[in-house]
C-alpha cells in the first residue's frame, strides 16, 4: 500500500493544471460510482489527477489513485487493496485503466456493495461494455465519455482563446453565428489555427512532438488494437490483423459507402464478422459510422457511410494531403457526434437531431442544393464569418 501512495503522490506533483478538459466540469464527482471511458490518448488519467489535485492537494491520505496495469496487481487483487485502503480510513478510490484487470467489473461491484462509505471513480477504454459487463454494476454506475480535443479546447490549449470561453449550443450557433464569429475574431485568427487543428489538434499529446505526431497517432491505434481490444473482447491475433487491415482499407476510401459483401471479401472474413469488426472500430473511436435515422436491428445492419473518426487520422494515414472535402465532413461529424444525433440523409451531407440539414463545402459552395429545404444550412470552410444560413465550418468546433 505504501508503494501505491508513493507512486500516486509523484503523479500528483507532476500534474499540470494549466489546461483542463471539458468533461471535468460536467462530471458529478459526488456519485458513489462513476465510470469515465474514452479512447487511448484523450486524457482520462490527467482528468482524474487534476480533479484530485484541485480538490485534495498533493498528498491526501484518504484518497488513492492507482492504475490497474501496475505490477502490484500481478500478486494482489483489487478487492483486497480496496479493503486495506478502507481500513486506513480511505474515502475515495480512483481506478485507472480498469480494462487491464480481468475481473474488474465483479470486483468493483463487490467494492461498491461492501464498502458503502467508499466512493469509486474508474476509467477504461472506450471499447468497454460498461452496461453489459455486470448487470448489477450497470444499475449503479454513472457513465461519462471523454472525446478528443474540440477545436475550442485546442484554441485554449494553444493559448489563443481565454479559458473562460464556454462551449456554444448548436441552437446558439445557428441563430447567432454572425455575432459569435465577429466577437471571436477580435481575439483570434481562426482559419490558420483551424488548419493546424485538422492536422494535429485532436489528441492532447500533440504538443510533445508535432513533427512525429502522425506516427504516434498510428502507434496509438496499434496499441488499441493489440493491447486494449484483447483485454476487453475475446479476440485472437488473426482477428486483430483483419480489423487492422479493414481500418487501412477504409482509410483509403473514406468517406466510404460500404458494399458489405465486397468489403468482407477484401478483408477475407464473413459478413457477420465484418459487421462486428466495424462495430469494434467504432467503439474504439477509430471510425464513424453514418446511419439512417432508424431504430433497433435495422440501424445495426449496415451504415450508409463510413468516415475516419477524426481528421488527424486522415493526415496520419495519407501519403500526401488528404482530400479536402473528406477532411471537412469528418471534422463536422466528429465535432457534432458527442452531443447530437448525426444521421444520413439523401438530400444533404448530414441530418442533425432529425431536423437540421447540413451541406459541407468550401467558400464558393452555393445554396442551390438546400434551397427547397427548411432548417437547412451550409457549413463552409475558408470563411471567418457567415451570412444567413451560410455558417463558418470552424464554428462547429465550439460545441464542447
Amino acid at each position: 500500500m505504501k508503494q501505491l501512495f508513493s507512486a500516486f503522490y509523484r503523479k500528483l506533483e507532476e500534474t499540470n493544471m494549466r489546461f483542463e478538459r471539458y468533461l471535468k466540469s460536467q462530471i458529478d464527482w459526488n456519485n458513489r460510482l462513476t465510470a469515465i471511458t474514452g479512447a487511448r490518448g484523450t486524457g482520462k488519467t490527467t482528468l482524474l489527477l487534476q480533479h484530485i489535485k484541485e480538490t485534495f492537494g498533493n498528498a491526501p491520505q484518504d484518497v488513492l489513485y492507482v492504475s490497474l496495469d501496475n505490477i502490484y496487481f500481478s500478486v494482489n487483487n483489487l478487492y483486497s487493496m480496496a479493503n486495506d485502503f478502507y481500513l486506513l480510513g480511505g474515502k475515495e478510490l480512483y481506478l485507472d485503466e480498469v480494462h487491464k484487470y480481468p475481473a474488474w467489473a465483479q470486483e468493483i461491484k463487490n467494492i461498491y456493495d461492501d464498502f458503502p462509505k467508499l466512493k469509486v471513480i474508474f476509467t477504461g477504454s472506450s471499447i468497454l461494455q460498461i452496461f453489459k459487463a455486470n448487470a448489477d454494476l450497470s444499475r449503479r454506475v454513472r457513465h461519462f465519455q471523454l472525446y478528443g480535443l474540440s477545436f475550442r479546447e485546442f484554441l485554449i490549449f494553444e493559448g489563443l482563446l481565454q479559458k473562460t470561453q464556454q462551449p456554444f449550443s448548436l441552437a446558439e450557433i445557428l441563430e447567432n453565428h454572425v455575432s459569435i464569429a465577429q466577437k471571436l475574431i477580435r481575439e483570434i485568427t481562426p482559419l490558420p489555427a483551424f488548419q493546424k487543428y485538422l492536422q494535429y489538434g485532436y489528441y492532447p499529446y500533440y504538443q510533445e512532438d508535432i513533427a512525429g505526431y502522425g506516427e504516434r497517432v498510428l502507434q496509438t491505434f496499434n496499441a488499441i488494437m493489440e493491447s486494449d481490444l484483447p483485454n476487453v473482447e475475446s479476440i485472437d491475433f488473426y482477428s486483430i490483423n483483419r480489423i487492422k487491415k479493414l481500418f487501412y482499407i477504409l482509410s483509403e476510401m473514406a468517406p466510404y459507402t460500404p458494399n458489405i459483401s465486397q468489403l468482407s471479401q477484401q478483408v477475407d472474413v464473413t459478413r457477420a464478422s465484418l459487421i462486428n469488426y466495424l462495430s469494434l472500430l467504432e467503439k474504439a473511436h477509430a471510425i464513424l459510422l453514418l446511419r439512417k435515422k432508424a431504430t433497433g436491428l435495422r440501424q445495426m445492419v449496415k451504415p450508409e457511410k463510413i468516415y475516419l473518426q477524426n481528421s488527424n487520422y486522415s493526415y496520419a494515414l495519407s501519403a500526401e494531403s488528404p482530400e479536402t472535402g473528406t477532411v471537412r465532413e469528418t471534422f463536422f461529424y466528429n465535432q457534432l457526434q458527442p452531443n447530437y444525433d448525426v444521421a444520413y440523409t439523401e438530400e444533404t451531407d448530414f441530418c442533425i437531431d432529425g431536423k437540421y440539414y447540413f451541406e459541407i463545402g468550401g467558400k464558393n459552395k452555393t445554396t442551390r442544393q438546400i434551397k427547397d429545404l427548411s432548417n437547412a444550412y451550409l457549413a463552409l470552410d475558408g470563411i471567418a464569418t457567415g451570412f444567413r444560413n451560410e455558417i463558418p465550418l470552424w464554428l462547429f468546433g465550439l460545441l464542447y
